[in-house]
C-alpha cells in the first residue's frame, strides 16, 4: 500500500511517523483542559471528542469520546474499529469536502501534553523472545542449559502491576530491595545497582474473552500495539525470584509510548514467526504472519549529555507473536479485559548491537558498554535518558509510534521518611 495523501500536509512529509495510512489513538491535554482522545495526523491532533460533539464521529448510540481514554472505543470490538478508521481516513483524506469543518478541530502535536491513551486494566510481562532468554539462560546456567524445559512449548511470562504502567516522558525512581551478593551472609535493604531497561513491544487488549480463545480469535481481540520498557532491577530479582518469578524487581515502572498503533495500521507490516524446531501443540500453532517488521531502537543519554544509541534490533525477532501470547493467556479459562496490556518480553537479536537490555549488552556487567561521550554503562546511572523508539517502513512512507522515554531519578535518601 502506498502513502496515502492528506490536505493536512506535514503527514505527507517523507519519513514523517504519522502519515494517513498510521492514524494511532492517544489521549492529550492542552494546558488546564482536561484531557481528552485524539488521533495523531502529520504535527497535528484531531480532537476526537470536539469531532463526536460536531457529528463529525459517531461511532455508537451513546458517545465514547466524553471520557479521557480509548477503552469505550475499544470495547465496541473490531468493526467499530475499522469503521472508525475508514471514517478518519474520509476526514483527513487530500480532497476531503469535510475539511473546513475539520481544520478547526486541530490542535498543535507542540502545544500538546500526551497522557496514559488507556486504562490499564491489567499487565501480563511475557519472555518470549530468544536471542534474550538465550542470552540471559548462558550467563546464568551455562549455554547447554540456557533455555528452561518449557520454554520452547508455551510463552512463559508472569502478572504485574498495572498500576506501575506510565506514559513516556514519567520519571523513573532507582527502587529500594533486597540486594544478596553470593558472598554475603545475609540480604541487605539498599537501592537497586543493577538497573536496566528492557526493549518491548506491548499488545492492547481491545475486547475481552470468558474462556479460552484460538490463535486467530486472540489475533482478533488486539486493537493495537505500543512501545514499551519494562524497567529491570536485575539485583533485587536475583535474590527474590526464586521460586516464583519476578516480583519486586518488575514494579517500579513500566513506560509505554504514548500513540496506539493500531492493528489496522500495521497489517502490511506482518512477517511470519521464526521456523522451530520443536512443533508447537495446537492451540498455540501458527496459523499465519503474525509478528511485525518494525525496526527498534535504543538510546542512552547520560545527563546533560548528547545521546547514544545502543541498541537496534527489529520485533520479527520473537518466537512468539502477541496472539499466540493472548490465546495461551486464556487457556486456563482466565478472563481477558479491555485495557489489558501484553509486554512482548525484551526483544533483541543474534548480533551484540541488536541486545535489547543492558544485562545482555554488558554481558552481566563483565563487558562494559561505552558511550560516544567515553563513559561506560554496565547498568544504569542516576540522570540518564533511555529512548526506544520503533517505525515500520512502507511504499513512501513510515508508521511510527512516538517516543518511550523516562529519566532515572536517584532513589530516595530514605524511603520511609515521611
Amino acid at each position: 500500500m502506498p502513502l496515502m495523501t492528506s490536505w493536512v500536509a506535514s503527514a505527507n512529509a517523507p519519513g514523517h511517523p504519522f502519515p494517513l495510512n498510521n492514524l494511532p489513538c492517544g489521549v492529550f491535554s492542552v494546558g488546564d483542559d482536561d484531557p481528552r482522545c485524539g488521533v495523531a495526523i502529520g504535527d497535528m491532533i484531531l480532537d476526537c471528542r470536539a469531532a463526536e460533539d460536531e457529528g463529525l464521529l459517531n461511532l455508537d448510540d451513546a458517545p465514547v469520546f466524553d471520557v479521557p481514554f480509548w477503552n469505550e472505543v475499544m470495547e465496541l470490538g473490531p468493526e467499530a474499529w475499522a469503521a472508525l478508521r475508514a471514517r478518519l481516513i474520509q476526514l483527513l483524506k487530500d480532497g476531503s469536502a469535510e475539511r473546513a469543518a475539520v481544520e478547526p478541530l486541530l490542535v498543535p502535536m507542540d502545544q500538546a501534553e500526551m497522557n496514559l491513551p488507556f486504562l490499564v486494566a491489567e499487565y501480563t510481562d511475557f519472555y518470549a523472545g530468544r536471542h534474550h532468554a538465550t542470552n540471559v539462560g548462558t550467563m546464568f546456567r551455562g549455554a547447554e542449559n540456557a533455555l528452561p524445559p518449557n520454554w520452547l512449548h508455551m510463552p512463559i511470562g508472569y502478572n504485574g502491576r498495572a498500576s506501575s504502567v506510565v506514559v513516556s516522558g514519567t520519571p523513573v525512581r532507582r527502587p529500594w530491595g533486597q540486594l544478596k551478593g553470593p558472598d554475603d551472609a545475609a540480604p541487605r535493604f539498599a537501592p537497586c545497582a543493577r538497573f536496566d531497561l528492557e526493549l518491548e513491544m506491548g499488545a492492547v487488549v481491545g475486547t475481552g474473552s470468558e474462556g479460552p480463545v484460538t490463535v486467530d480469535e486472540a489475533d482478533a481481540m488486539i486493537f493495537g500495539y505500543v512501545l514499551l520498557n519494562d524497567w529491570s532491577a536485575r539485583d533485587i530479582q536475583a535474590w527474590e525470584y526464586q521460586p516464583l518469578g519476578p516480583f519486586q524487581a518488575k514494579a517500579t515502572a513500566t513506560t509505554i509510548s504514548p500513540w496506539i498503533v493500531t492493528r489496522a495500521a500495521l497489517a502490511p507490516f506482518r512477517v511470519s514467526t521464526p521456523a522451530r524446531e520443536v512443533p508447537l501443540l495446537d492451540h498455540l500453532k501458527d496459523t499465519g504472519p503474525m509478528l511485525y517488521d518494525i525496526d527498534l531502537t535504543v538510546t542512552l543519554a547520560p545527563e546533560g549529555k548528547p545521546a547514544t544509541e545502543i541498541a537496534r534490533t527489529n520485533y520479527r525477532e520473537m518466537y512468539y507473536s502477541a496472539a499466540q501470547q493472548l490465546a495461551h493467556h486464556t487457556t486456563s479459562g482466565c478472563p481477558m479485559t479491555p485495557g489489558d496490556l501484553l509486554g512482548s518480553g525484551t526483544i533483541s537479536g543474534p548480533e551484540k548491537h541488536q541486545r535489547g537490555s543492558l544485562l545482555e549488552l554488558s554481558w552481566g556487567g563483565k563487558e562494559p558498554l561505552t558511550l560516544d561521550t567515553g563513559e561506560t554503562r554496565s547498568f544504569l546511572a542516576d540522570g540518564d535518558t533511555l529512548t526506544l523508539q520503533g517505525a515500520a517502513h512502507g511504499d513512501g512512507y513510515t508508521i511510527g509510534f512516538g517516543t518511550c522515554t523516562g529519566t532515572i531519578l536517584p532513589a530516595l535518601k530514605d524511603p520511609y521518611a515521611r
